[in-house]
């Protein structure tokens, strides 16, 4: 479906995760000219699981980072597959493959490897290519309308390429920059201390004290699996006030301890927590996270991981603040560069997919000029209105980005007029939350409340538009 206007664009798109996947086909779908430029082998981006971490720094702290996925071996979806996939592509179950509601890693990748080829977008992706700068053509530019932008890229053994497009749309993810907590004695603690980014497997932690740094769902599942393998292991949480799923847990394993904050790391291996307890670790894991209670509030915890874009030089009118992208015009379009530099994934805890597919053809829309966006003042306003909204709202800053709001989705849509969430999407978001609150262990196999949603579900225009699925 190619706009009636025809106002084609040569678009880079850097990324080819989800959003950069479902950027590339709404891109081609309106006509415009697209090159996705992708570091790894393949698509998938978080979800193409990488067992290599021996080169990476251990707690991140390198621009360029070599490893991209943070997925381990074991890791399972917290979503039910039901709500995930694009709107006219179902993420479905397939005989011979993980069919599992709540599927491993590897399933998510073959569904994103289905899409990509379904709708032939490989042959526009450059692969084993790392963006190396992206700056402003003949900066300073008068009228942002002729702004074009020059993207430097360089591939394995090739000489650095520089090319000039029209637009760039950012889809590099944001779980992959480690973000770190401030601990007195953090530099100077001489035994393994490590971030979840490079955690991939159990064993190397064999007979081992271990402390896990967060309660977040990483920080539980990788518990939950060094319970077999290491000595003794202590989850240090910032709030006590546990999940009732996690409390059964802790009380079926004798070497899992819930410990509160760390005050402070010793040279010699001792490990201080806030209530004046201590012990000798050889591992520090830091899993430190937020999540949703039963009421749909959150609890505060340090991000596991912040925004991080090396390559993109906007001369200081896009910044990264406390892990505040910004100025974004709802979350996607710098007033200032829009709309021919934008992001697609910048949002968390949302139903991604489908947030991504309407983000993508809003720009997509804009880029041809079926649609256009309101003035810079007023784009401004919108925008100082929402971080005073979050700020009388207690959020703190570093969690701008935190949606949880369905109804934000849905206001989102009606940009493009893209469909709002199937009500039967919600409650089975919800539906997944809480179980996982009171049963961790079983919540992803256990879901005879769901139902009746579920065959609302697989009856809906979303999971028939293409005839019988494999299973339900």
């Amino acid at each position: 479906m190619v706009s009636d206007l025809n106002l084609s664009k040569n678009v880079c798109v850097i990324g080819a995760g989800p959003a950069g996947l479902v950027a590339a086909r709404e891109l081609r779908r309106e006509g415009h000219k697209v090159v996705v430029i992708e570091q790894k082998h393949d698509v998938g981006g978080q979800w193409l699981y990488d067992s290599k971490v021996e080169e990476e720094n251990p707690l991140g702290r390198t621009r360029f980072l070599k490893v991209h996925s943070s997925v381990y071996a074991s890791l399972r979806l917290i979503s039910p597959r039901e709500i995930m996939g694009f709107t006219d592509f179902p993420f479905r179950g397939k005989k011979g493959r993980d069919m599992r509601r709540f599927p491993g890693h590897k399933e998510l990748l073959l569904y994103l490897q289905d899409f990509c080829d379904s709708f032939g977008l490989r042959e526009h992706i450059r692969f084993n290519t790392r963006v190396e700068n992206v700056e402003m053509l003949d900066f300073p530019v008068l009228d942002k309308e002729h702004l074009k932008w020059v993207v430097k890229s360089k591939a394995e053994k090739e000489k650095e390429v520089e090319e000039v497009y029209a637009a760039v749309v950012v889809a590099t993810g944001h779980y992959s920059h480690p973000r770190l907590p401030s601990i007195k004695g953090m530099d100077a603690w001489r035994r393994k201390q490590m971030h979840s980014h490079i955690y991939r497997v159990p064993q190397p932690f064999k007979n081992e004290v271990v402390v896990v740094v967060g309660s977040s769902l990483s920080g539980q599942d990788i518990s939950m699996e060094l319970v077999n393998v290491a000595k003794e292991i202590y989850l240090s949480s910032k709030s006590p006030d546990i999940s009732q799923g996690l409390s059964k847990v802790i009380a079926k394993h004798d070497n899992l301890h819930l410990k509160p904050q760390i005050e402070s790391l010793h040279e010699d291996g001792k490990v201080l927590f806030r209530d004046g307890s201590w012990i000798i670790a050889d591992t520090i894991i830091y899993c430190t996270g937020s999540w949703m209670t039963r009421a749909n509030e959150y609890k505060w915890g340090l991000c596991r991981y912040s925004y991080s874009f090396p390559f993109l030089d906007t001369k200081g009118i896009v910044r990264i603040e406390d892990d505040r992208v910004g100025p974004l015009y709802e979350h996607t379009f710098p007033p200032s560069l829009a709309p021919s530099l934008s992001f697609i994934g910048i949002p968390r805890k949302i139903i991604g997919f489908p947030f991504f597919e309407s983000q993508a053809i809003w720009i997509a829309q804009l880029l041809s000029g079926k649609r256009s966006l309101p003035s810079w003042d007023a784009m401004m306003q919108s925008i100082k209105e929402f971080y005073d909204s979050r700020k009388a709202a207690g959020i703190p800053k570093h969690y701008t980005h935190e949606i949880a709001e369905f109804e934000y989705c849905d206001k989102y849509a009606d940009y493009t007029g893209f469909p709002h969430l199937e009500e039967w999407r919600k409650v089975l978001c919800i539906s997944a939350v809480v179980n996982a609150e009171t049963n961790l262990e079983t919540y992803r196999e256990s879901y005879e409340q769901d139902e009746e949603m579920l065959q609302v579900a697989y009856t809906s225009t979303h999971f028939t538009q293409h005839g019988p699925q494999d299973s339900t």
